[in-house]
């Protein structure tokens, strides 16, 4: 009898934490305010995401009031569905100093922000990595599926952007983005529309590392290509995996783009695998007659598949094709006239 009753005793205590994980989901905190002069529910980024619960039952914003926040931050996976709003792009700003080589630290482990957390939104934030050209030191780490950045700015030098997971979904509207080699870079499908890309040397844009029989890697739609005036020879891309795939549609272009356009990373095998292509961009440096043989020249019919739903729903196949989380875009937030 006493053995039933312990049973019973624990199989009731297992259950009750259970019930309370799913039940009344009104009594968990879903907006959060930080601000530097304490007039918000925390000082500090991090403190307020270590407060969120995880795998929430209604999605959490998060309202950063302008302010420089000097912490490395990191929103882990089970914090699912979060957003996090500045209050200008200008004036909100997360700013850290790690880089690959400081301490024990590497590539992977310099970022200012690591994002994991699925169905991710950030607006009107800057991230910055300030290390300096020391090399590779990450403002942003995103292997987050459905991730969503608006009106961002992400500002560094070599490896800015990592867009990490191999079976990942990520979307840049409207963003500034800075640096100076393969400052745009990793196995994800991402999507970048509408965004200023500006190059500080003469170096490599991306360095995607597709996985081989994915159908899109890094796709660049409407963008702006800026170049330092010292920059003098900048390519589009080179692979830093052999089935690297990346395009370039309807882009702006300026002459310090290299003529020959792509680099097959000292490895003339990877241009049997890469799949580079380009289509109907402007500028000096848009003109396509030199670049390697090896590059893909996309025709109009083939260039109407790169949009958000095809990019996405072909992307992961085995996951829904989630057809709205990337929607919740304003046009009129475009930073540079759309032609």
């Amino acid at each position: 009898m006493k053995l039933i009753a312990t049973i019973l005793l624990f199989c009731c205590s297992a259950i009750v934490p259970v019930l309370g994980q799913t039940a009344n989901p009104e009594k968990y905190q879903y907006v959060f305010t930080v601000a530097q002069d304490g007039s918000g529910n925390f000082t500090k980024i991090q403190d307020a995401i270590r407060a969120m619960r995880g795998y929430p039952l209604a999605p959490i914003t998060l309202y950063i009031r302008n302010g420089v926040y000097n912490e490395k931050i990191e929103l882990p996976a089970n914090n699912t569905d979060v957003t996090l709003i500045g209050e200008s792009v200008d004036s909100t700003i997360i700013t850290y100093d790690d880089y690959s080589g400081k301490g024990s630290l590497t590539t992977f482990t310099s970022y200012t922000a690591k994002i994991s957390g699925n169905r991710f939104t950030a607006e009107n934030i800057t991230f910055v990595n300030a290390a300096g050209p020391v090399g590779q030191a990450l403002a942003l780490y995103v292997d987050a599926d459905q991730a969503l950045f608006k009106n961002c700015r992400f500002m560094g030098n070599q490896d800015t952007i990592f867009n990490g997971g191999e079976t990942a979904r990520q979307f840049f509207w409207n963003c500034y983005i800075e640096g100076t080699t393969d400052f745009i870079f990793g196995p994800a499908t991402a999507l970048y529309s509408h965004c200023i890309i500006k190059a500080k040397s003469s170096s490599y844009i991306t360095a995607a590392s597709t996985t081989k029989g994915k159908p899109f890697g890094l796709v660049f739609t409407r963008c702006r290509l800026l170049a330092d005036p010292g920059v003098k020879k900048l390519f589009l891309g080179r692979p830093w995996r052999a089935y690297a795939k990346t395009v370039f549609i309807h882009c702006e272009m300026p002459a310090a783009i290299a003529p020959e356009g792509w680099h097959n990373w000292s490895n003339p095998d990877n241009e049997k695998t890469v799949y580079y292509g380009e289509y109907g961009s402007q500028g000096p440096g848009a003109t396509s007659s030199k670049r390697v043989s090896w590059a893909q020249h996309i025709g109009a019919a083939a260039a109407k598949r790169y949009t958000p739903e095809q990019i996405f729903a072909a992307c992961n196949p085995e996951l829904p094709a989630a057809t709205t989380w990337y929607k919740n875009i304003q046009p009129a937030a475009f930073k540079w006239p759309v032609k």
